[in-house]
């Protein structure tokens, strides 16, 4: 093999693949170490060396050199090659893989060659991607030849191949088009604190300031809010709550849970849990829909959020304490101050570190024991209790619905009851009204040539007055005549 060769393939294999060279010499060693093994034998001792500068190639076999000349004669050139071609695919596979882990979490750019079954292949010019269907944004479609950004989320390595995994549905991809759109993200001035998401409906994102003068919220909302719409566009027309962060929660809670005003926040230290009182008239709209708003608020302070009126709180605190109370080993005034920590139900008292329970009531740890079995008791009761009335409850909403039902059906025949009686005497008036008119119209026209026949007879002067002699006169009028 011709040294020059050797290197120039090894420059052009490190060009088009992206190899290292080191790798790609060591991938030829390889592979001419194990085709001189098949050569002289899985036992013989092989070694091959390639001088990186010259291309100059070394090897023996049980201490016994060979030239180049016997290693390209009596070596199977074919085998080498074939050897050679996987140990480079292995290498290449290698870089594409450690090209790719480095990109985890971050965006990239392709085109969608496929789409079949839900799922796009995507080109991403050096490999191809899969964007599975459970990562799309729900709703969504693709077609071939259409330019997606998404975020790479697994890479494996499949036999000789690269696996690459792309994600539209992570909060990094959020987080990536907000760095692109908004320079201050990119500079460091405006930093991501927390992103809670719900692919396709909403995303709540907190941002902070490193330089007072640069408002966070205003900052990324733009001009007419021109920087979030390209971000809302990318995703589909997904929703963008941008909340200022703060390290403390009795302001960052409420910041979270707009546009619904709170009232107050109530920290829960030991259960790591917020109580938000809110008027009645903002309950939905701090919950949102299905429990939408409450939900990545609290994902986005990491904080479990009630939501409540001040009345509920009163009577969940009035409960819990009767509760408590009654628990054997509970005294009133321990109620009490479990209820001042935040703790509301039975579920609660099982969490509760068991020392933290005996400093609070000057307690053995038998007696936490007795009074921890007692709660976990009391908890499967109301537990049961709950079910039993949602089961209640939702078989009373079928009756109703039933009933509902049945009174709509009821409603309708009565109204077309009710038609087609309109209908009918509707027809019936209409005849009764034609035989009238029919009616009336003989009547009219035969008193009408009685009363010319009478008034011709009486009155004839009538005669007199016209060119016309009545019969009467006619025949007076004749008799004169024959006299």
């Amino acid at each position: 093999m011709d040294p020059n060769e050797l290197l120039r393939i090894v420059d052009a294999i490190h060009r088009d693949k992206n190899i290292d060279k080191e790798i790609v010499f060591e991938g030829i060693e390889a592979a001419l170490v194990s085709a001189a093994k098949k050569h002289y034998g899985e036992e013989v001792e092989v070694t091959v060396e390639i001088n990186r500068q010259s291309g100059a190639i070394r090897g023996s076999h049980n201490g016994v050199e060979m030239d180049t000349a016997e290693m390209a004669e009596r070596i199977g050139a074919q085998t080498a090659k074939q050897v050679m071609i996987q140990k480079i695919r292995e290498a290449e596979r290698d870089a594409l893989f450690d090209e790719y882990e480095e990109l985890k979490g971050q965006l990239v750019t392709g085109v969608i060659q496929r789409y079949e079954g839900g799922a796009a292949t995507v080109n991403l010019s050096n490999v191809e991607a899969i964007l599975p269907k459970g990562e799309q944004i729900p709703g969504e479609t693709h077609h071939a030849n259409e330019r997606v950004r998404a975020t790479v989320y697994e890479v494996k390595k499949a036999g000789s191949r690269v696996k690459i995994i792309l994600s539209r549905t992570k909060p990094q991809l959020v987080q990536r088009l907000f760095e692109q759109e908004i320079p201050e993200i990119a500079e460091g001035v405006i930093e991501i604190r927390s992103i809670a998401r719900e692919p396709g409906y909403r995303t709540k994102v907190a941002v902070s300031s490193t330089d007072q003068r640069v408002d966070s919220v205003g900052a990324c909302v733009g001009v007419r809010g021109n920087r979030i719409k390209n971000i809302v566009d990318e995703l589909g027309g997904e929703r963008i709550d941008i909340v200022r962060y703060s390290d403390d929660m009795q302001a960052l809670i409420p910041n979270a849970l707009q546009p619904a005003e709170v009232e107050e926040v109530i920290l829960c230290q030991m259960l790591g849990r917020a109580i938000v009182l809110v008027k009645e008239d903002q309950l939905s709209l701090a919950i949102g829909r299905r429990g939408q708003n409450v939900r990545l608020a609290s994902k986005l302070c990491v904080w479990d959020i009630e939501i409540m009126t001040r009345e509920e709180l009163d009577e969940q605190i009035e409960q819990a304490v009767i509760g408590f109370s009654s628990i054997e080993g509970v005294a009133p005034e321990l109620a009490e101050k479990l209820v001042g920590e935040g703790f509301l139900s039975y579920d609660d008292l099982e969490v509760i570190e068991p020392d933290v329970l005996m400093e609070m009531g000057g307690l053995t740890a038998e007696q936490v024991d007795h009074i921890v079995a007692q709660a976990g008791v009391k908890a499967a009761e109301a537990e049961k209790a709950a079910a039993a009335q949602r089961r209640q409850q939702k078989e009373q909403d079928k009756l109703e619905r039933v009933e509902t039902t049945e009174d709509d059906a009821a409603s309708e025949e009565s109204e077309e009851t009710e038609e087609t009686d309109r209908s009918g005497s509707a027809m019936d008036e209409s005849a009764e009204y034609v035989e009238n008119e029919s009616t009336e119209a003989v009547g009219g026209n035969e008193e009408q040539d009685e009363e010319e026949v009478m008034r011709s007879v009486a009155d004839p002067s009538d005669g007199e007055e016209s060119n016309e002699t009545s019969p009467v006169r006619q025949a007076e009028s004749s008799d004169d005549a024959t006299q």
